[in-house]
């Protein structure tokens, strides 16, 4: 009979889980699977199949539990938070190097996304939030197929990869700040990259 944990904030049980205590990785994986499913439903949008995310996912979760440094990182929640969408989106990168995925092909301009850095909040239209152009008359800004591949077309001429890899993860509803954590990159330079694609995508549907 598993022994009941749920009295235990994480910290305490992977500090148990280094002395030696069995059962303890198993309730923690157990514990975070609808947050790996959770953020596998968000990843799913940059085309990689979904139980294929999850199981990235679990990969994550469980380097998380073996890598965990109380010392060094924050809370285990916000640790394993990274490594799960890191893991994701680094089997996202890595399917995608030998094909092309179309714009329209994995979201709408028309999708929803957070409209704050921090990825919670009111949401809007990403062509509204990417351009700051929520006053302007719908119907104008439809973007049919010839203009679906004319911003692909910006996309892939005009963004950096650094660029493309922040708009993905933005896509998928992430703010600038947990971008920058899973690419490992200061929050200054992926907020910065963020307006350069606003500014860009705004020049192309003038």
């Amino acid at each position: 009979m598993q022994e009941d944990y749920s009295g235990y904030s994480d910290e305490e049980l992977l500090i148990r889980l280094r002395d030696g205590e069995q059962g303890i990785t198993d309730y923690i994986m157990n514990k975070y699977k609808n947050l790996v499913r959770s953020k596998a439903k968000s990843m799913y949008i940059l085309g990689a199949d979904s139980e294929d995310l999850i199981q990235e996912g679990m990969i994550g979760l469980f380097k998380a539990i073996r890598d965990y440094d109380s010392g060094r990182d924050a809370s285990f929640f916000t640790f394993a938070d990274l490594c799960v969408s890191r893991q994701m989106y680094t089997a996202v990168q890595a399917s995608r190097r030998q094909k092309h995925i179309p714009l329209n092909n994995y979201i709408s301009l028309y999708g929803n996304v957070s409209m704050n850095h921090d990825g919670e909040g009111e949401e809007e239209a990403l062509l509204n939030v990417l351009t700051d152009a929520s006053d302007l008359n719908p119907e104008a800004l439809m973007i049919d197929k010839e203009n679906v591949d004319r911003l692909e077309m910006l996309f892939e001429r005009e963004l950096s990869s650094f660029e493309k890899q922040v708009l993905d993860l933005y896509l998928t509803g992430m703010g600038y700040q947990q971008i920058a954590k899973v690419l490992g990159r200061d929050e200054k330079s992926t907020d910065n990259a963020l307006q350069r694609i606003k500014t860009k995508l705004r020049r192309a549907i003038k």
